[in-house]
């Protein structure tokens, strides 16, 4: 219907559909009731309820990312918020300021780009400009310009600081090394962590082979900080951590620290002697080392692990067991400093052969054997475990070793001898084994 008097209607106003869009660089206030993020988005739904007559109308779908960086385009609300854009759901993007978009001139760029190509208008609450004109994107450029400054300002400030912090040997973040705890931002030796730690580096010290240190490790039952079991990797990354020794690293550049050493320097000097050879020198050197029954399984009756070593004199081995007081330089008061190594291991040896005799461990172990085998009768552990004494000498030395790691759990050294604590799981194991091989070997005899 028109009017007679020849006035044009009113043109009929386009609804704008608008929708908000917050960040927060930090979740620091993001828990309370009213924090950063609803500020923003009071701010940008005024403004939009001021363009009402201009068909501005609010999206209810809330677009906040609290708690990440804005010069990064990967975060979860931007990408939810491209994604509506593509669908042709939204046709203006209200923001607090331009930083809360993007604090990248490169990104936002990008993010131009997407608005133009679905004509969508961007526009910032306390920024007033149109990025449909040519001055209005030269005046966000170098907006932008300013952001992407101050946002590069404030990383050099970080990394200033954190680099000054680490100079007086502050703990500064980041995964917690093995051995330590974290306590009001400082880091705190953990018994039980440094116990493994220390482990470690005398294994690697008295073995020179990562290799050759994992199954003793293992069998242990030392894990990392993760609770995952030790490998290569996670040997030689815990060998080069200078932290062990108290100090502090940024950069390449070391620190003294403002926590507890765990490691000895005399200890990390001699790990560290032994990496500086080349792994095939010390391959060559670990074949020529004579070997050692009681490796890793004898301690002291002070409860200090004894290592094999041994010297050559006018071509003659001798071998010895040595206390890791005197390895490491301690204090002169072990209770026995150094031990001939094949005196102790005959003692050890036969106070073995005389327990595998013993009806008590005979039994123990085919109760412990019977869970896997279940026909494998009590006779049976008996006659393989009689077997085994005539067959030692004719074992070559690592088959020897082998065997008494399955055997022995630990043998303390007292002055009224040696004694020895069997491991009756592995026992249990050798003698199915040598069980299931009786039948024949006694056809082969």
């Amino acid at each position: 219907m028109s009017r007679r008097d020849g006035a044009a209607m009113p043109a009929k106003v386009r609804k704008l559909r608008c929708a908000v869009y917050t960040r927060k660089s930090t979740e620091e206030g993001l828990e309370q009731a009213f924090n950063s993020l609803d500020a923003q988005r009071e701010a940008c739904e005024a403004f939009i309820a001021s363009q009402r007559a201009e068909g501005w109308v609010l999206v209810h779908d809330r677009y906040d990312d609290g708690g990440v960086s804005g010069g990064t385009l990967d975060r979860p609300a931007l990408k939810r918020l491209l994604a509506d854009i593509e669908a042709g759901l939204i046709d203006v993007v209200v923001v607090y300021k331009i930083d809360r978009l993007s604090r990248s001139l490169m990104d936002f760029a990008k993010l131009v780009e997407t608005f133009d190509t679905h004509a969508v208008t961007f526009v910032s609450v306390t920024q007033s400009f149109n990025t449909t004109t040519s001055m209005g994107r030269l005046t966000l450029n170098i907006l932008l310009s300013f952001a992407q400054f101050e946002r590069e300002v404030i990383g050099e400030r970080v990394r200033d600081k954190i680099a000054a912090s680490r100079a007086r040997g502050m703990w500064m973040g980041g995964p917690v090394p093995l051995g330590y705890r974290v306590e009001n931002r400082r880091l705190v030796v953990d018994d039980a962590g440094a116990a493994t730690v220390r482990r470690v580096f005398e294994g690697f010290a008295e073995l020179g082979s990562a290799t050759r240190l994992l199954p003793i490790l293992r069998e242990e039952g030392l894990v990392t900080s993760t609770g995952r079991p030790f490998d290569k990797g996670t040997v030689y990354k815990l060998l080069v951590n200078r932290v062990y020794i108290g100090e502090a690293v940024h950069k390449g550049r070391s620190y003294p620290g403002e926590h507890e050493a765990i490691i000895p320097r005399e200890l990390w000097d001699r790990v560290h002697a032994i990496l500086a050879e080349s792994p095939h020198g010390r391959a060559a050197q670990n074949r020529d080392r004579p070997p050692a029954l009681l490796r890793g399984l004898l301690f002291g009756p002070d409860g200090r692990a004894m290592s094999p070593t041994f010297t050559r004199k006018k071509g003659r081995l001798y071998r010895y067991y040595v206390s890791q007081a005197v390895l490491q330089g301690g204090a002169n008061d072990a209770p026995y400093r150094r031990l001939p190594a094949g005196e102790i291991e005959g003692v050890v040896m036969a106070q073995v052969r005389a327990l595998l005799r013993q009806p008590e461990v005979v039994v123990g172990t085919w109760r412990a054997a019977r869970a896997e085998a279940t026909d494998l009768t009590e006779p049976k552990v008996r006659e393989a475990l009689a077997r085994l004494e005539p067959l030692w000498d004719e074992l070559f030395p690592a088959e020897q070793q082998r065997i008494v790691r399955l055997l022995v759990e630990r043998v303390t050294v007292t002055e009224a001898g040696a004694e020895i604590r069997l491991n009756l799981e592995g026992l249990a194991g050798l003698a199915r084994d040598m069980a299931a091989n009786l039948p024949r070997e006694a056809i082969a005899a």
